[in-house]
């Protein structure tokens, strides 16, 4: 109510009557307000303890299940500013090494905002953003410009940025693991429900779904995935054979197939 009340000062427009009136007429408002509305809270290494976990505990297993040439695929689903791309980024850089990162790595950054989106391919940020970055990581994966950091720009070519809906658009595929944190809490139950039921269908088998700290699997979307670490809100998908297919279509608006 705070953010639809200073687009309507903005404007300025009094009562929301009025405000839904000039919507009516002026369709192009609403991506005004839609951008004041949408929250896109990020940080480096943010939870420190949640991206522990995942270097020493996900990703090892994830290189482990693979041969030696076989693709890494990870996506940043509201990938918001950038900070969580970079972060997974620079993690698996760490275990598998430059050279390795380069050749077999693609990480999926989407997000619905096309502006954050923007920034986050940029990939410059002042010094009070990389405050929680090692200098030993500043040093290896950074450019320092004015006043600036700038990520690696060799390893950005791993990285593809693109504008996605998590609700209605398909999703990414072969996902190794899936890291959508403090998104789904804008959500409501149904919006979560056809959410997950997507990120379902894009990770393997074997794949691991990390989620916000302050979220949880709705009842309905339970029967998707097991939880692995339940502190660090982490998940890995239940094999095909387990789950129950008329559920997994009705979560997804789908028919299920015969």
């Amino acid at each position: 109510m705070r953010r639809i009340e200073k687009r309507m000062q903005m404007l300025p427009i009094f009562g929301y009557n009025n405000y839904g009136d000039y919507l009516k007429e002026n369709p192009g408002e609403f991506n005004h307000l839609f951008s004041l509305i949408e929250i896109n809270v990020t940080s480096f290494f943010r939870d420190t303890q949640v991206w522990n976990y995942i270097a020493t505990q996900i990703i090892p297993p994830i290189i482990a299940s693979k041969s030696e040439t076989e693709p890494i695929r990870i996506w940043s689903a509201g990938c918001a500013s950038g900070e969580e791309i970079y972060t997974l980024a620079i993690i698996l850089a760490e275990a598998l090494g430059i050279e390795e990162f380069l050749a077999r790595v693609k990480i999926f950054a989407t997000d619905i905002d096309n502006d954050v989106l923007q920034q986050a391919r940029k990939g410059v940020y002042n010094v009070n953003t990389v405050a929680n970055i090692t200098p030993t990581r500043l040093n290896n994966y950074f450019n320092p410009v004015d006043n600036c950091y700038i990520f690696h720009r060799h390893l950005k070519q791993n990285i593809i940025f693109s504008q996605h809906n998590l609700i209605k658009d398909a999703p990414m595929s072969k996902i190794d693991l899936l890291v959508c944190r403090n998104v789904l809490i804008y959500l409501n139950i149904d919006a979560q429900i056809r959410a997950l039921a997507r990120f379902y269908f894009g990770l393997t088998d074997k794949g691991f779904l990390c989620l916000g700290k302050a979220e949880m699997l709705p009842i309905k979307s339970t029967h998707l995935f097991t939880p692995i670490n339940l502190q660090n809100h982490i998940f890995t998908k239940v094999p095909k054979p387990e789950v129950d297919q008329y559920l997994l279509h009705q979560s997804l608006g789908t028919p299920p197939l015969n």
